[in-house]
């Protein structure tokens, strides 16, 4: 019988520069990928610039402060640093004892977003503001929930030798799990960030070793649901309007398929090399909405041009590279799982985000992971990096 812990052992390193074996076994800094980690910081740190390029002229956002949206940005990076570290320093599996309840904690979170705490933006009910210009967005943390929580009741057998696979009753009980927040969110109602959980269901149930009639179950089952919303209309109409001008871009290029028609403007007038940092005529001129958010992207390819646009585009492949090889190299099926889900995660996101403002995927109003503006977002994601070191931390060290 294959097991996930069955790996080869690697040699632990020998005393380098008068450390002592002990400590380099125990030191999760010997483990962490920083390949990974240097990627996610570019992203971060970098992305700040685009932030403050699409804000520093908006006074009626920034209250008259340039810099507002560029600090706000950086503490966020900040926290999510923070939080990864956090995330680090618990390790794996210790932090899965946790997981039940991180898992009851964005319930509670989510069910107060329907509640009078939660404010709708954008068209979406799923905000709780806090006070002093701040509000959280459960729906980013659920994404980290689901992958946990399928994490812990799909791996908990195979990690303990008694199978070789998921049974049955573990994959019905972990798709329970990610059903809850799911449905929660969709009475948002918000169908992106629900696209993106399904994803992350998808690609965790194919790296679990789950029997493929599930697999297949999924999928249709997620055709049928979309055919159910969309006849028993549980989208808003600025949703069903957003999906009508993804299928027609020429409906309406002033209204709803405004934001993608500027969008595509924005990006293809940058050229090769762009029009240069701050120098963006669309970015400007204010004509892309939410620019510092979800159409971020477009100051990229405006002002720093292809070439811009395609250094993001290689740094999230590094990232998603870094994961898929942690989830290869993992010791045992939990960490596998994590993996995966966090890789399926940013992959579609990141997709999805960039190909909306190319004019290739309908919007669905999902930032971009680690570029766009937000501190839920922000957060999520780099505690997602902190759960990607975590696992790689718990490999041996090879010599």
């Amino acid at each position: 019988m294959t097991s996930y812990g069955s790996y080869r052992q690697l040699r632990l390193v020998p005393r380098r520069g008068g450390v002592p074996k002990s400590l380099a076994k125990d030191s999760p800094l010997w483990r962490i990928d920083w390949i990974l980690l240097l990627a996610a910081v570019v992203l971060s740190l970098g992305s700040s610039l685009l932030v403050w390029s699409a804000t520093r002229g908006r006074d009626t956002l920034t209250h008259g402060d340039p810099q507002y949206f560029l600090f706000r940005h950086l503490t966020n990076v900040l926290i999510g640093a923070v939080l990864c570290a956090v995330v680090i320093g618990i390790g794996s599996r210790r932090f899965r004892t946790v997981v039940p309840f991180l898992y009851a904690g964005v319930i509670v979170l989510l069910l107060a977003t329907l509640s009078p705490l939660g404010s709708t933006i954008n068209g979406q009910h799923s905000w709780i503001q806090l006070g002093g210009g701040f509000s959280v967005q459960p729906a980013e943390f659920a994404k980290v929930a689901i992958v946990l929580s399928m994490a812990v009741v799909l791996s908990d057998q195979v990690d303990a030798g008694e199978r070789e696979f998921p049974p049955n009753k573990s994959v019905f009980r972990a798709l329970i799990w990610a059903t809850l927040p799911m449905a929660i969110v969709m009475l948002m109602p918000d169908a992106g960030s629900v696209m993106v959980m399904a994803v992350i269901v998808l690609g965790i149930l194919l790296a679990s070793g789950a029997a493929n009639r599930w697999v297949f179950g999924l999928i249709l089952t997620g055709v049928g649901g979309c055919v159910a919303i969309w006849k028993l209309g549980v989208l808003s109409k600025y949703q069903i309007d957003r999906f009508a001008a993804f299928a027609n871009p020429a409906l309406d290029p002033s209204g709803v398929g405004y934001n993608t028609a500027q969008a595509r403007i924005a990006i293809g007038s940058g050229g090769l090399r762009g029009k240069g940092l701050f120098h963006g005529t669309q970015t400007t001129g204010q004509f892309v909405p939410e620019q510092q958010t979800d159409f971020v992207f477009t100051v990229a390819g405006e002002e720093l041009g292809f070439l811009g646009a395609m250094a993001i585009i290689v740094l999230l492949g590094v990232v998603l590279w870094r994961g898929c090889r942690i989830a290869r190299h993992a010791t045992d099926l939990y960490g596998t799982i994590v993996a995966a889900g966090v890789v399926a995660w940013f992959a579609f996101q990141g997709f999805e985000n960039i190909g909306m403002c190319l004019g290739i995927m309908p919007v669905a109003g999902i930032p971009l992971p680690f570029v766009s503006y937000g501190g839920s977002s922000m957060f999520s994601t780099w505690v997602a990096i902190g759960l990607l070191q975590a696992v790689q931390s718990q490999r041996p060290i090879a010599a």
